[in-house]
């Protein structure tokens, strides 16, 4: 066939079928337009999901008598003129493809007025060539948009659209994602005039969290913790969900860049990162995280629905998103909550738990009330001769014979030796019966061991159940990785280098990532074009699969430009060293060792949850328990 050009109706068409998937999407585009307008009040009414109408109302500025029938028009736009303007996009749209897409595949008018005096104007087509006519419209300050009978010119596309109930939720989504963005901006959602979603402009942060509770539920905002980090040109905040608050599948998960949402492979491997240590097995945590930064470091013309992006600077953005997140996580201490959502701005910046000096022991006497600061400091000289017996006396990590049993004994014998002995447990507990906030820590005291498995213990708002082995498994694990981080990775050259044959394009990630590969401890040399040897690994990995590691560290490069392989590998190892040097069930503690317990919870980092992501201790408030015993009814 001869080349020929194509009719405008049938590239609008085919470029519907890249902008136009559902009902939703049209109502995404037309919301996008209203907020890039200015409008402060949407409201949105569709019968039948979408499919038989979709009516958009807004307040906005309104658009020019003379522009209405052009902005039917494929590539009319009123927020791009030139390439400067393309490099550094800041708002929703741009590309001026979304109302003649739309157009061509449904009955749409487009009415506007820019003033209050109730005259405006309309234009309508109806998926046809023809020339669009203007005439007037009683119409108030803004723009509506009404589109009728999608898909009525492809009945094919039709075909492809689900249940009524199943479009309806993703229209509803859809302005949800907004709404969760433009808090200045009141929705209103009507299905087959009933009322779905009435949010109200929200300005204060209170409001804010409010209308968080009301798309996201009351639990969300009662289990996330605030986010609010700057560096250089960027700036993170926004909600992080609690480890414990985990969901089976991906949902309640929002992130935008310059007030775009978007899924983007950067940003997700970042945030499944950051909570990879504290997640249990397949769990998906929630957020609702905000990105802004030079709109010239992002480019949005990536993907017709803008839902993609790309970063300029992909592994800064990366590395300060997973830093940020990984930081907020490990400062989550218990009694952090209330701080948290009252504060909402800011972060509470609690340092890790310490390692004192190796001076003069503190002397108290048996008959002196241990104070919360003494009961504070359980990391004591005993519990630094655990650190040190966790690797060799060259220098190089590894398993040691006088690991596991041993430190176990020293700590909680240096738990008591510190305290002076035994003390009895009534004057900590008369601060929690009297009420005294300033005195109760926020895990309490404790009173009882049940089966030598929990620690009981009481604080102001009820009862604390901790599982006292994932609780030492989670302090000895920050430990170890603290005393094996600080004194840098240790490489161990190997007697017979090992060959590994790879792709060309691997082996020049290797030459152009030489400083990164020796960072992380390995030492690959490349042999030919197609491979490469390795002479050093990290004297912790000696037993690894040494092949695989590296080509799984390749592949993160290639793919992110950054990887974990080799610290995940080593968190591993120092985990299951934590786990068989913590105290085991059936272990009887007396109330000191305890006490000196919860106080190392308190101070240690992600202490909420175990290696492997199960939680250590839970609040059973003194409502709760009153409803258990139907007190007070």
């Amino acid at each position: 066939m001869r080349i020929h050009q194509l009719s405008p109706r049938l590239s609008n068409q085919i470029a519907a079928g890249e902008v136009v998937e559902r009902p939703a999407s049209v109502i995404k585009e037309l919301l996008e337009n209203s907020i890039d307008a200015g409008a402060s009040q949407i409201d949105i009414e569709v019968e039948q999901a979408g499919i038989k109408l979709m009516r958009v109302r807004d307040n906005a500025s309104g658009i020019f008598k003379d522009d209405l029938a052009l902005a039917l028009s494929r590539h009319a736009t009123s927020k791009v003129r030139d390439v400067e303007d393309l490099e550094g996009i800041s708002s929703l749209g741009f590309r001026g493809e979304a109302l003649a897409s739309i157009s061509s595949v449904s009955r749409l008018s487009l009415s506007s007025s820019q003033d209050e005096s109730g005259q405006g104007w309309v234009v309508s087509v109806e998926g046809k060539e023809m020339e669009a006519e203007v005439r007037p419209v009683a119409h108030g300050k803004g723009s509506s948009v009404e589109v009728r009978d999608l898909f009525f010119n492809t009945p094919a596309r039709r075909k492809f659209l689900r249940t009524e109930k199943t479009e309806f939720n993703h229209i509803e989504e859809a302005v949800k994602r907004l709404a969760l963005r433009h808090f200045n901006v009141g929705f209103q959602l009507r299905h087959n005039q009933k009322t779905v979603l009435n949010l109200k402009p929200a300005a204060s942060q209170l409001e804010k969290e409010r209308r968080v509770a009301m798309i996201c539920g009351s639990d969300f905002i009662k289990n996330v913790v605030a986010v609010d980090v700057k560096h250089n040109d960027m700036h993170l905040y926004g909600w992080m969900g609690e480890p414990s608050y985990s969901r089976s599948q991906a949902v309640n998960q929002y992130f935008y860049v310059n007030g775009r949402i978007v899924r983007d492979k950067v940003v997700s491997h970042a945030v499944r990162r950051a909570y990879k240590d504290v997640l249990y097995q397949s769990r998906h945590p929630v957020y609702i995280l905000y990105l802004d930064l030079d709109p010239h470091a992002v480019d949005v013309n990536v993907h017709p629905t803008k839902h993609e992006v790309r970063f300029r600077e992909s592994r800064q953005v990366h590395d300060f998103l997973y830093r940020s997140l990984h930081r907020v996580i490990a400062d989550i201490r218990p009694g952090d909550g209330a701080e948290a959502m009252s504060n909402p701005s800011e972060n509470v910046r609690l340092e890790p738990a310490g390692y004192p000096n190796q001076g003069q022991p503190m002397q108290i006497r048996p008959s002196e009330t241990p104070s919360q600061e003494v009961l504070g400091l359980s990391s004591n000289t005993s519990s630094i001769r655990q650190h040190d017996q966790g690797f060799s006396s060259s220098g190089s990590p590894g398993f040691t014979d006088k690991f596991q049993p041993a430190s176990v004994a020293e700590q909680l014998s240096g738990y008591k030796s510190l305290l002076g002995g035994e003390t009895s447990a009534a004057p900590q507990l008369s601060s929690v019966a009297s009420g005294d906030e300033s005195e109760v820590p926020p895990l309490g005291y404790a009173i009882a061991q049940l089966h030598g498995i929990y620690i009981l213990a009481q604080n102001r708002e009820g009862l604390i159940i901790v599982d006292m082995h994932a609780a030492h498994e989670r302090i000895s694990y920050e430990r170890l990785k603290e005393s094996f981080h600080s004194g840098g990775v240790v490489s161990q050259p190997l007697l017979v280098p090992i060959t590994v044959h790879l792709s060309k394009r691997e082996v020049e990630c290797v030459e152009h990532y030489r400083e990164v590969f020796n960072s992380l401890g390995l030492r690959l040399e490349p042999m030919g074009p197609e491979s490469i040897v390795i002479r050093q690994l990290p004297a912790l990995l000696r037993d690894a699969d040494t092949e695989a590691l590296v080509r799984d560290t390749i592949a993160d490069l290639l793919t992110h430009g950054s990887t974990s392989r080799t610290e995940d590998s080593t968190n591993h190892l120092l985990a299951t060293m934590a786990c068989f040097g913590s105290v085991r069930a059936n272990r009887q503690l007396s109330i000191l060792e305890m006490n000196a317990l919860l106080r190392d919870m308190e101070r240690t980092e992600r202490s909420g949850q175990c290696n492997h992501g199960r939680p250590t201790w839970v609040q059973k408030s003194m409502s709760e328990l009153d409803k258990m015993f139907l007190r007070g009814q």
